[in-house]
């Protein structure tokens, strides 16, 4: 398989995404988005932003190990 992005990148999101989680700048802003509080239309956004993330990782950075099966594992 062809690797798309360097483990460190996708790293980097990770904690990226942690220090943008708490939108403080948002709390006590009421401007509506899309019919939608500006806090709860930059989660929605994030929520995705997270999910295309998780997704890479484990297309991308998910250990091989995990994946190698054991010789003589259960018998069913």
């Amino acid at each position: 398989m062809k690797k798309a992005f360097p483990k460190w990148t996708l790293y980097l999101g990770l904690i990226l995404l942690y220090v943008l989680h708490n939108d403080l700048w948002l709390w006590n802003d009421s401007t509506l988005v899309f019919g939608l509080p500006a806090g709860l239309a930059y989660h929605f956004g994030f929520s995705i932003v997270t999910a295309v993330l998780m997704l890479l990782l484990v297309t991308y950075a998910w250990p091989k190990h995990l994946e190698v099966e054991e010789e003589g594992g259960r018998e069913q």
